[in-house]
C-alpha cells in the first residue's frame, strides 16, 4: 500500500463517507494482510502508522462492502493475531456510556 497521508484521507472520506478528523482510527490492509496503516487525527494533528508482519498475517474481518466496524478489544485481538471469526463474545454486563468510541476499517 503506497497511499499517504491524502491518500488514505481521500479514502476515509470518499469511500467510507466518514470524517477522517472524527477521532475513530481507520484502518487499511492490502489484499496480502502483512501490512496494515492507521489514519487518526489527535485533536490538533493527522497520523499514518504503518505495521508489516514478518511472518503470518492479519485475520481481518470480512463484510459485503469492505467496512467492519470494531471495539477497543476487537482491535486489541486484531492487532495481536487472532482471528476474529473464530472466537466467541460472551454476554458481559457493561454500563451503557454516552458516546463509545469505535474503530473503522477498509480493506483497499
Amino acid at each position: 500500500m503506497r497511499l499517504g497521508f491524502n491518500g488514505l484521507y481521500a479514502l476515509v472520506v470518499g469511500k467510507l463517507q466518514q470524517d477522517p478528523q472524527s477521532g475513530h482510527l481507520f484502518l487499511f490492509a492490502k489484499s496480502r494482510r502483512d501490512r496494515v496503516k492507521i489514519l487518526f487525527f489527535d485533536s490538533n494533528s493527522l497520523w499514518v502508522c504503518a505495521r508489516r508482519m514478518e511472518q503470518g498475517r492479519l485475520h481481518w474481518p470480512t463484510s459485503e462492502d469492505g467496512r467492519v466496524q470494531l471495539t477497543l478489544e476487537e482491535f486489541a485481538l486484531l492487532i495481536g493475531g487472532i482471528d476474529l471469526s473464530a472466537t466467541t463474545k460472551r454476554k458481559w454486563y457493561r454500563k451503557a456510556v454516552a458516546e463509545e468510541k469505535s474503530i473503522s476499517q477498509t480493506a483497499s
